[in-house]
């Protein structure tokens, strides 16, 4: 595991990879903003249908509380869907430096078989969330209860999105053991959470997941 991180690491020097962070960095911050104006607007209106009067000061800072919430929430999963649209771009680019062989053999899936596996991934990612929302609110007692089923559940899903990338294009070939996509998963969860590095997770995740696939790693 260590191995394969370090690897996905030399990655960010290959201009093709660096490119495709650009990409992903650029609509990931234009795709909250969108989603967090019209949380914004849809939370006025909601204030209006309730007749909440209170010159705006109650009803903004909700509003603006509800928009960081809803940014650090959704984060995962719209940064995430936009690695699908490139994912090939940087299977590519990991492949053909590391293992050209494997290379040679993979099958790149269709743009618009990526698109379907974001949608399905958002998709997974909100509704496993919203199922495991009662269990967030009873565990908050704990103190950290809330905070490690987030993560568990959330590597779990993260460790799924990695390893359909690679089967979508070597089959059964690109599947990984349950511990090492674990494993993975929870360490890309938990380097999304923080601040500057969230925009480099999907790619060194996209990345480690092939080195650990190619490298016979995954299996162990």
């Amino acid at each position: 595991m260590i191995q394969a991180l370090m690897l996905s690491l030399q990655s960010l020097s290959d201009r093709r990879v660096a490119a495709v962070l650009v990409k992903i960095i650029l609509l990931t911050i234009v795709s909250l903003v969108i989603l967090g104006i019209g949380l914004w607007f849809a939370l006025q209106w909601v204030f209006g249908w309730l007749n909440v009067n209170d010159d705006g000061f109650w009803s903004g800072l909700l509003s603006g509380a509800m928009i960081i919430l809803f940014s650090i929430l959704l984060f995962r999963a719209v940064s995430v869907a936009m690695t699908w649209v490139f994912a090939d771009d940087i299977i590519d680019a990991v492949e053909d430096r590391h293992y050209p062989r494997q290379a040679a053999f993979g099958k790149r899936p269709s743009l618009g078989t990526g698109l379907q596996m974001a949608v399905r991934s958002i998709v997974r990612v909100l509704g496993y969330n919203l199922l495991a929302l009662p269990l967030y609110l009873l565990l908050l007692f704990t103190g950290v209860g809330t905070a490690i089923a987030f993560l568990l559940i959330n590597a779990l899903l993260l460790g799924r999105d990695l390893e359909d990338m690679l089967i979508a294009r070597h089959g059964a070939k690109g599947a990984m053991n349950k511990l090492p996509r674990l494993m993975l998963g929870l360490m890309g969860t938990v380097g999304m959470l923080v601040p500057l590095v969230n925009f480099l997770v999907p790619i060194l995740a996209t990345a480690t997941a092939v080195h650990l696939v190619h490298s016979g790693n995954s299996k162990l």
